[in-house]
């Protein structure tokens, strides 16, 4: 049975494609997970993998006196991936990006270990920048960005195969909505974005005149509940908050607008801009010049009914939506996992 050691961490964005690959390969394969005290920690061992953790040093991006101790954290955070590797021998490293991977990838290439990193935005992050020479290859989710790397390969982005399973009337009897109004799902990403749901809250009473309203708040930011306003500080079961929803509001991140796309939903991207390097904006953009989403400026953000009534009105989005082709990556990365995984060197070219 071959082994393979995941790594990515920083945000669900980086983990979440990952357990959607890992949970396609639990019962065939030895399946570990590398990564730091972060939120990948909670998110792979609820889902009950061995994860291995490892400090490593996030650059930060402004002038600080932090970003002087990185490079002798960041050889120290190597060594201790290597001692994990030296020690599981796993068959391949598989790496979804975020600065926890650069550890864990750099080991695998001092060991003679294969690794193949994934990037899901249109433009490359740091992080994938940095370890790409060491990987087999570098697969993406946009075509464009297969371009930027020598070894690069599009595949498309890896949906979870539980998100394309929900059920529209069940779901609304989940999360009990009516089946009198459209439903429009509010998304803030994983801890929840305050400028969304102050916006969607102050916009509530005109929004319940059209829409019931399922909103995945983050944590802590419940408020008392009104008639047709339902109220989630998470979801497990996304392919049901799916699959229960005509609308969709959301941030702009790569792994969301897959599989809202894929989904054929309507969504209107708020792109986060602030303490981003600009990929959530880049993704928007992209989907907005193909006719594929709608996308609000969030200094425009008292827009926001109107935006959304639009967005649910947009019958030439919808079209766009029915006939476009979203590739889903989840077959493609595991061939290319099996693959780079063979011993045989003659399979791997």
């Amino acid at each position: 049975m071959k082994t393979i050691l995941f790594t990515g961490g920083g945000s669900a964005g980086h983990v979440v494609p990952n357990l959607a690959i890992m949970n396609e390969l639990r019962y065939s394969h030895r399946v570990l997970y590398m990564g730091t005290n972060g939120i990948e920690r909670g998110l792979v061992e609820k889902a009950g993998y061995p994860f291995y953790e490892i400090e490593c040093p996030k650059l930060v991006r402004s002038l600080t006196l932090k970003n002087l101790t990185i490079p002798f954290r960041l050889s120290k955070a190597v060594n201790a991936a290597k001692e994990v590797l030296e020690k599981e021998r796993p068959d391949l490293v598989f790496s979804k990006g975020g600065f926890v991977s650069f550890p864990a990838v750099s080991a695998a290439h001092k060991l003679g270990i294969p690794a193949l990193t994934h990037e899901s935005d249109l433009s490359a992050g740091l992080c994938t920048k940095l370890i790409a020479k060491k990987c087999k290859r570098v697969l993406t989710s946009f075509p464009e960005a297969a371009d930027l790397f020598k070894n690069g390969e599009y595949v498309g982005s890896p949906i979870r195969k539980e998100i394309l399973r929900g059920e529209k009337s069940r779901a609304r009897k989940k999360f009990s909505l009516s089946e009198q109004k459209p439903v429009l799902l509010v998304l803030g990403g994983g801890s929840g974005s305050r400028a969304i749901n102050e916006a969607v809250r102050a916009n509530l009473k005109k929004l319940l005149k059209i829409f019931d309203i399922l909103h995945l708040t983050g944590k802590g930011n419940l408020i008392k509940e009104e008639t047709g306003y339902i109220q989630r500080e998470f979801e497990q079961d996304m392919g049901s908050a799916y699959a229960a929803a005509d609308v969709v509001l959301c941030r702009a991140g790569s792994n969301t607008v897959f599989e809202l796309l894929c989904l054929k939903k309507p969504c209107l991207l708020i792109p986060l801009k602030k303490g981003s390097r600009g990929d959530q904006l880049e993704n928007a953009l992209y989907f907005e010049k193909k006719g594929l989403c709608r996308v609000l400026d969030e200094s425009e953000i008292s827009d926001l009914y109107e935006e959304i009534t639009k967005t649910y009105r947009d019958e030439a989005l919808k079209n766009a939506l029915g006939t476009a082709h979203i590739e889903n990556g989840l077959a493609n990365i595991l061939n290319l996992i099996e693959k780079y995984s063979n011993p045989n060197p003659s399979a791997q070219a």
